[in-house]
């Protein structure tokens, strides 16, 4: 059995990619590796209080728990590990994805430019990634 590493932020994006994962697990009869990461933006690395990082845990814990209800839907007898983690969120996924099968994310998340095509965690990852890599675009449609 294999391992697909799935980033996951609770971003639509981030959803059509777990879809995407789910289908190619169940293909493969392989397990799925859910992976939040989290970080303090570094221009308010001085600033941040305890509320700050309980809310950005928060909103990753958030993530993963919304991640775990959708893979019950698409595909429930699926192996499923989860890992919330604070860092650069790119350099986790590339960390977490050594040894995988698979990487598969999203292609933008949550930050602040609609209008790019990849965000800046795909794009950096498609760069390092040690495995080989799929970038899920949602249909705009279904999101």
């Amino acid at each position: 059995m294999g391992r697909i590493v799935v980033g996951v932020d609770g971003s639509s994006h981030s959803l059509a990619a777990l879809r995407w994962a789910c289908d190619e697990a169940r293909l493969r009869h392989d397990s799925l590796e859910l992976v939040a990461a989290w970080s303090i933006p570094s221009a308010a690395l001085d600033i941040a209080s305890e509320d700050v990082v309980g809310a950005l845990l928060g909103a990753a814990e958030e993530a993963i728990v919304a991640a775990r209800k959708e893979v019950a839907r698409c595909g429930p007898d699926l192996e499923v590990k989860t890992e919330v983690r604070q860092g650069q969120p790119a350099r986790i996924l590339v960390e977490q994805a050594e040894g995988a099968d698979l990487l598969v994310l999203g292609s933008r998340g949550l930050g602040d430019f609609k209008s790019l095509l990849l965000g800046s965690v795909s794009q950096e990852c498609s760069h390092h990634s040690p495995v080989p890599l799929v970038i899920v675009r949602p249909d705009e449609r279904q999101t």
